[in-house]
């Protein structure tokens, strides 16, 4: 491919040739399913992401993925998506033209052309707006995020974990609407964003952490997207082969189980911006007589048996269904359903300290201190 944007590398770190790669159709498929996955239940409904995704590959042709290696230390990259309540952006469609004007707004703020975008999350549909932007402007996607999962707040990024500021921050909605931010910090964005999204119907397209090619690869978490794609390939592949996909998934993946459930009681709210609830599962199988209830604000965050805690943010809590291995949002899930709910130990950036402080239970007005799922006394190993 002709160097025509004059800012990738010709070479990778060890002085190899780079081959930039073409995300293809099965790409997506496998993409939309596994970042949903990782997503936590969150990041708003794959399918859409996917639709919106493959419309976008069939209109502007394939879209190129670039590793870090592949990004020059002074490239402009702007991560980009929608914010809101997943309940709402499943009836509010975004059109396209949103991620557009954000767009727009954030090159007119920078003064400079936006080189590459990727997800501030591996999660749902954010996974997978960024490649139709990049279709549309013609830029590639980078292949990392900024949370290894779906979180339900801006600020909890890798990026605001290193101090890197949020602004300026593009936010447009489907009416016409734009609105440049220079938050003090991330908890100031997050603050102020809230308020605006739900001023413009609780779901609305943004860009912001604008960043250097070197700092997201001091601060991002790197291969998402191409983790999302093994996964989700892992799950189509068994489901093919007649194999249990959830188990298989536990296999390769070192998944902790949960319960294997039907799902009997879904309570479910819109509330500041969010998606908030909590579900109840009944244990079937090999499980009867076991109990789980799972909450969750966009994302589930807290999974407990009676008084017992099993797993918590920010270790990953995902429910799939049970005959498919699907996963399942918080905005889609039924009364009646099967389903697997499992744990993931989550990146060991959320492990530390500070990690702790942005993303751990207490963040979320829960009473206890994180424990990692593994540690836990119920979780089956």
């Amino acid at each position: 491919m002709e160097n025509d944007t004059g800012w990738y590398r010709e070479k990778g770190s060890e002085g190899r040739r780079v081959t930039l790669r073409y995300l293809t159709k099965q790409s997506i498929e496998d993409i939309a399913i596994g970042a949903a996955v990782l997503g936590t239940g969150g990041g708003g409904d794959p399918t859409l992401g996917r639709w919106m995704a493959l419309a976008a590959l069939e209109e502007h042709g394939p879209c190129p993925l670039l590793s870090v290696d592949e990004v020059d230390d002074e490239a402009l990259v702007v991560p980009s998506g929608m914010m809101g309540a997943p309940t709402v952006l499943a009836e509010k469609i975004p059109g396209g033209t949103e991620l557009d004007s954000a767009f727009e707004l954030m090159e007119q703020a920078l003064g400079r052309r936006i080189e590459a975008t990727m997800p501030v999350e591996v999660g749902g549909v954010n996974s997978l707006l960024p490649l139709v932007l990049a279709l549309r402007k013609g830029i590639p996607v980078i292949d990392a995020d900024a949370m290894g999962r779906a979180f339900p707040e801006v600020h909890m990024t890798s990026f605001h974990l290193d101090g890197l500021p949020p602004g300026p921050a593009a936010i447009a909605d489907e009416k016409g609407n734009g609105v440049l931010l220079y938050p003090k910090d991330g908890t100031w964005y997050e603050r102020l964003a809230r308020d605006l999204t739900i001023q413009m119907g609780c779901s609305v397209a943004v860009l912001d952490y604008p960043l250097s090619g070197q700092q997201v690869k001091q601060s991002g978490i790197l291969s998402t997207l191409s983790l999302a794609e093994q996964w989700g390939s892992l799950l189509r592949q068994a489901r093919g082969d007649g194999l249990d996909p959830a188990g298989v998934l536990m296999e390769k993946t070192g998944a902790l189980p949960l319960i294997r459930g039907k799902v009997t009681d879904v309570d479910r709210r819109t509330d500041g911006g969010f998606t908030k609830g909590a579900l109840d599962l009944e244990g079937i199988e090999d499980w009867r007589g076991k109990n789980l209830q799972l909450s969750f604000q966009n994302e589930f965050l807290v999974a407990r048996a009676g008084e017992e805690v099993l797993a918590s943010t920010p270790d990953l809590i995902t429910v799939l269904d049970n005959e498919t291995g699907l996963p399942i949002t918080t905005e889609a899930i039924r009364y009646g359903m099967r389903v697997w709910a499992l744990a993931f130990p989550c990146h060991p950036k959320w492990r530390t300290e500070r990690g702790i402080d942005v993303v751990g239970p207490r963040c979320f007005g829960y009473d206890f201190e994180f424990v990692p799922a593994e540690l836990r006394r119920g979780v089956r190993k």
